[in-house]
């Protein structure tokens, strides 16, 4: 799964690497506000593909993944009835 969104924000990075390029190098000789609005469009694009590249999955289980503090997990193992082993 994770793969798929990687593929899916680099396919995604660059359309918006793509629109800018031929913007301002191709479709401003034709017209500036086609070429203003597709810098409009690219702009948008990095952002939804930051929350593509970050959204977990139903399978990804990392609200069982430990933090590092032992003080936090014995907590947290508590409050949700477990007990850790070691």
């Amino acid at each position: 799964m994770y793969a798929r969104r990687r593929r899916i924000y680099f396919a995604l990075m660059g359309t918006c690497v793509g629109l800018f390029v031929m913007a301002w190098g191709v479709v401003r000789l034709w017209s500036v506000p086609v070429a203003v609005g597709m810098c409009v469009v690219a702009m948008v694009i990095p952002p939804v593909a930051a929350m593509i590249a970050n959204r977990r999955g139903p399978d990804d289980r990392w609200w069982d993944d430990p933090s590092g503090d032992p003080v936090s997990d014995e907590w947290w193992d508590e409050l949700d009835g477990k007990r850790r082993s070691g």
